[in-house]
């Protein structure tokens, strides 16, 4: 195991800042002394309590130590950004946890929030990869070649990505679609880290080596 490349992909936030602080504790201590990356998965705002601190930890990784730490954009990210564009865009972006996110950086509108922090989310990749694995959002469209995939589809796709099983190459690690139950979704050819943190789930953490696909293990703090 010394020779492989270890990953720890994380599940969907929406603002659960102190089931991140857990679980990051709980990947330090599981980690020890081995090296090891971080790759968030997307959907660190809306929703939860403390968005705003959430984006503070994870920005601040990615910022640290960006060939270890990656972060992906998920699409409450896209759609804080969308809503920065029209009143349509906006209200949606409100209806679906803006609201959550705005009381937590004590802002009264989307003008209240850091030009840095947007300009961060901004920046973010939508795919990640290593020799084994896609790390995205949602998913990717059967039958399209990963590289090749539409960014839309990458944060948005539901079917016909979850129904089936679909071979990209290789082994896809997501989120986006919650697991009520609190446990990951193991499939032949991908996993859903998404545990539903928000809704009283867990937050959950897979590790994965980049000698084969599925996970090694499951590192999950539950909700309260």
């Amino acid at each position: 195991m010394e020779s492989q490349t270890l990953t720890y992909a994380i599940g969907d936030i929406h603002g659960c800042a102190e089931l991140l602080d857990s679980l990051l504790d709980r990947i330090a201590a599981h980690a020890g002394d081995r090296a090891h990356r971080l790759v968030f998965l997307g959907d660190y705002i809306d929703r939860g309590p403390d968005s705003a601190a959430v984006l503070r930890t994870v920005s601040r990784l990615n910022w640290a130590e960006p060939e270890r730490v990656t972060c992906l954009m998920g699409n409450h990210e896209r759609m804080l950004l969308d809503a920065l564009l029209t009143p349509e865009a906006a209200r949606h972006w409100l209806y679906n946890g803006g609201e959550e996110t705005l009381d937590s950086f004590g802002a009264r509108d989307l003008g209240g929030l850091p030009r840095d922090t947007l300009d961060w989310l901004e920046a973010l990749p939508t795919l990640h990869g290593d020799a084994a694995h896609w790390y995205v959002h949602a998913g990717l469209q059967p039958g399209t070649a990963a590289p090749d995939s539409d960014a839309h589809d990458r944060l948005w796709i539901r079917e016909p990505f979850l129904e089936g099983d679909h071979d990209f190459g290789r082994h896809v690690v997501h989120g986006h679609t919650p697991q009520r139950d609190g446990r990951p979704d193991i499939r032949r050819f991908r996993t859903n880290l998404d545990t539903a943190a928000v809704y009283g789930g867990a937050l959950t953490a897979g590790l994965f080596s980049d000698a084969q696909g599925p996970a090694l293990e499951f590192l999950s703090v539950p909700a309260a």
